[in-house]
């Protein structure tokens, strides 16, 4: 694989070549070998011959490195947002690092490198010497016999179990003989395999420099926050000398009373200026560098590498969100605990789908409105952005600081990501409102009811049966309001969209099934944040089940895209270590309804955002695209949320209390304005930003029939009784409403009046609104032609009021000449009419001509 390659013949030749083939020899390569076993006189044959028998092959497996979670950027250039490891290591080749480090090594461990077959024989008899007379210590190991050392200790560090890493570890580091023993051997079979500069540049890579810090790369940035390419000389020898005694020369304890910044590192020092002076006696070095560079005062400057996401700072909800994801993909491994470990190991690149000017405009708009904390409230602040068509999540972030550590420094910080499920590192979610809406809307519908149909919408506290095909038809005892006050009677189901109208979604409820209405949201990918099933009663239907906003900006998205989900996704490409691409997690994507529902559903959307709740997102948003969206707040304002979407972006923006504390939001009051109008404020600043750089299309047009649906006539059920009205109603195919009693001239207990009226037309299976009389009224005489006299005895019962208009005719004078409310028109006695009497008054007469 390179020059400078040797057998084992050729070593252990080479070795024994130096006393010549004789009894001397092999007692030498015993007590080489060692030691202990020449001092126990084992016969020199079978020393040799156990050392022929050992393993002479060794796996150099991929070193543990550092993987990297990065955002891409508009340019194409990665953004590291956050790093992992076991071990902090950046693997670089030859030509990534510096001269004086390799230099350093063969000068300060191994000076005669180059020249041995991978077991340096004068260094090891002088060790074994030392040990046998018990005079000074030295080190006999070359650099190969510490590369396969390492090797060995890295294999260990890579294995789960920590009882089997121990033993490993245990082995690996045996200071008997025996290991020894296959160390050299393996020693000498990594030469046969690797030339000398392999050997050299993969000890560097992957040596310990103290703590956590592994390879010169890594080393080079942690203490000098350099690189192993321009490493200066002083630095690189003060780095190799780490290598001796990692825990004695490390320079990152300034404290140190042996090795401290006030002694000038003086332990580092020693041990530094003597690589150097071993650099120039070899040769590698000038004097003038050698004096330069012993005078240089040695200055680490200690660069904490980031590890983990809280180095990813406002993005780093987003990077948890990342890392969980990971956890279930199966590519790094069978389980959670061997995938995180491989992760953490493997030297991957993640490149994820967050969009930093997104991002950032998000972080902003939370932080510009919602502060961390709040006196008496816990209060959490969210957004989360995803793009239409792909699933791709561009943006999330939230009102407080990350933090890992088990117990939270401060109120001001959490670990949960508010944004996503429960077992993806997020909350137990929180009630959506109003927002969850749209899917009755979109099972009104799909079962072919249009937005103009009308409802039964008046409160009550039992709306008796609804239908359930999962569960069972049953009654339910509740009374909800509208959160306006509304007590409208018979809203169309556009209407009760664009106003948010509780009782007229519970009314478009009672004509659906609320296992439909569940099964629907779900399609949507809808599902409770900590697991459990959606519940599907009534209530549901208001927005109580728990939500992660995640799962609503998909869902919204879905609806943005024709009715197309796509399951949310946050990596792009995942790149090994190796360069070889690996496949990332896809976004599946469902047809949720048909697009001509998605298209009805976007035109009250639209409507919603024109002239209903959400106006005030809507109008503060720049650039205009067309935009769909829905508002909610849960009881008591306790939640508050704003989602919407264009053709390009859904996002979904929420002002939340996280402990459940009731908290009032129209109560209080942040720096920025009321807390429930916060989500007005934070929309519109995300969504802008989302608009001028993915733009927005038109919605597909919503058809006649999902709007009017097919038009029929209303029957005239006037005068009939309530029942029988009620029968030809529903006979037609209506909804039949009791809007209770009014006045009328009609016989008390029959029908006064319909809405819509008969005669007039509406969408099939509409509600109609019957009104009965209570016979309090009489249809009002003509007296139009009477004497005032004469009409008032017509009017009997009524208060007359007169008002005179000239006439010229004079047998117009004292004559009504008309009324008002009209003759025929219905009237409760009590009442006042006014009539209008005619008074004639003859011309003057001309004056008299002179005679």
């Amino acid at each position: 694989m390179g020059e400078n390659k040797r057998t084992f013949g050729g070593a252990l030749g080479g070795l024994l070549g130096l006393v010549g083939m004789s009894a001397v020899a092999g007692l030498l390569v015993t007590v080489a070998i060692t030691p202990a076993l020449a001092v126990s006189s084992m016969a020199t044959t079978s020393t040799i011959n156990m050392f022929e028998n050992l393993p002479n092959y060794l796996a150099i497996d991929d070193l543990s490195q550092v993987s990297t979670v990065y955002a891409v950027q508009d340019d194409g250039s990665p953004y590291a947002l956050a790093s992992f490891y076991d071990q902090n290591r950046i693997q670089v080749g030859k030509d990534a690092t510096s001269q004086f480090v390799l230099d350093a090594v063969v000068a300060g461990e191994d000076p005669r490198f180059y020249e041995h077959g991978g077991i340096d024989l004068q260094g090891t008899l002088r060790a074994a010497l030392s040990q046998i007379t018990h005079g000074p210590t030295s080190g006999g190991s070359s650099v190969t016999q510490q590369y396969v050392k390492n090797v060995l200790v890295q294999k260990c560090e890579l294995l789960p179990d920590p009882e089997k890493l121990q033993a490993c570890f245990a082995e690996a580091t045996d200071p008997t003989e025996e290991r020894k023993l296959k160390e050299m051997r393996l020693a000498i079979g990594v030469e046969k395999q690797y030339s000398k500069d392999e050997i050299l540049q993969g000890y560097v890579n992957i040596t310990g420099f103290g703590g956590t810090v592994y390879g010169i790369e890594a080393a080079a940035r942690y203490y000098f926050n350099s690189t192993a390419a321009t490493l200066n000389l002083p630095q690189a020898a003060s780095l190799i000398a780490i290598v001796n005694n990692p825990e004695k020369f490390r320079l990152d304890d300034p404290d140190s009373e042996t090795n401290g910044a006030a002694n000038g590192y003086a332990a580092n020092k020693e041990r530094r200026d003597y690589i150097l002076r071993e650099m120039l006696k070899y040769k590698k070095i000038s004097q003038e560098d050698h004096d330069a560079s012993v005078a240089s005062l040695i200055e680490p400057v200690i660069t904490e590498p980031s590890t983990g996401c809280q180095t990813a700072t406002g993005s780093a909800y987003f990077c948890d969100y990342v890392i969980h994801v990971l956890k279930t993909d199966p590519s790094f491994g069978e389980n959670d605990e061997a995938r995180m470990l491989n992760f953490r190991r493997g030297g991957y690149s993640i490149y994820t789908t967050l969009d930093l000017d997104l991002q950032r405009a998000s972080e902003k708009a939370i932080a510009d409105n919602v502060p961390q904390t709040f006196p008496d409230w816990d209060v959490g602040a969210v957004a989360t952005s995803v793009e239409v068509g792909t699933g791709r999540v561009l943006a999330m972030a939230q009102n407080k600081l990350y933090t890992q550590e088990k117990e939270s420094p401060g109120p001001e910080y959490t670990g949960i990501n508010y944004n996503t499920d429960f077992d993806k590192g997020g909350s137990l979610g929180f009630q959506p409102g109003s927002t969850y809406k749209v899917f009755t809307l979109a099972e009104w519908l799909k079962e072919g009811h249009p937005l103009g149909e009308r409802v039964d919408s008046a409160r009550k506290t039992n709306w008796g049966i609804f239908q359930d095909s999962c569960l069972g038809a049953s009654s339910f005892d509740f009374n909800p309001r509208n959160d306006s006050g509304e007590a409208g009677r018979n809203y169309s189901a556009l209407e009760s969209t664009i106003g948010s109208i509780n009782t007229g979604f519970i009314g478009m409820a009672k004509r659906l099934d609320l296992c439909g209405i569940r099964k629907t949201a779900e399609a949507f990918g809808v599902h409770r944040a900590d697991g459990d099933p959606l519940q599907e009663g009534p209530g549901s239907v208001l927005g109580t089940n728990e939500i992660a906003p995640l799962s609503m900006a998909v869902a919204y998205a879905g609806i943005a895209n024709k009715g197309a989900t796509c399951s949310a996704i946050v990596i792009d490409r995942i790149v090994g270590q190796d360069g070889v691409e690996i496949p990332a997690p896809v976004s599946t994507c469902t047809q949720s309804v048909e697009p001509p529902v998605a298209a009805g559903m976007a035109y009250a959307m639209k409507r919603v955002m024109s002239q209903g709740s959400a106006l005030e997102s809507y109008r503060n948003t720049y650039p205009d695209v067309p935009m769909i969206g829905k508002t909610g707040t849960t009881d008591g304002s306790k939640d508050t949320w704003m989602s919407g979407a264009s053709t390009k972006v859904a996002t979904v923006v929420g002002v939340v209390s996280v402990t459940g504390f009731d908290t009032n939001q129209r109560n209080i009051y942040f720096d920025s304005g009321q807390a429930a109008t916060a989500r007005h404020r934070m929309w519109p600043a995300i969504m802008g930003v989302a608009n001028a750089r993915y733009g927005g299309d038109e919605f597909e047009e919503a058809s006649a029939s999902s709007i009017r649906g097919v038009q029929v006539t209303v029957p005239d059920v006037r005068g009939q009784t309530v029942d029988s009205a009620r029968s030809t109603l529903e006979n037609a195919g209506f909804g039949f409403m009791d809007g209770g009693v009014t006045d009328s001239e009609l016989p008390a207990g029959t029908v006064a009046r319909s809405d819509p009226a008969g005669g007039d037309t509406t969408s099939t299976g509409a509600t109609v609104t019957v009104y009965s009389s209570n016979g309090a009224q009489v249809l009002l005489p003509n007296v139009v032609g009477q004497s005032l006299d004469q009409a008032k005895a017509t009017l009997s019962g009524f208060g007359v009021v007169s008002t005179d208009q000239a006439v010229t005719d004079s047998k117009q004078n004292g004559v009504v000449q008309s009324m008002s409310p009209g003759a025929g028109t219905p009237a409760t006695r009590g009442g006042t009419v006014t009539v209008v009497v005619g008074r004639y008054s003859a011309p003057p007469k001309g004056p008299v001509a002179p005679g």
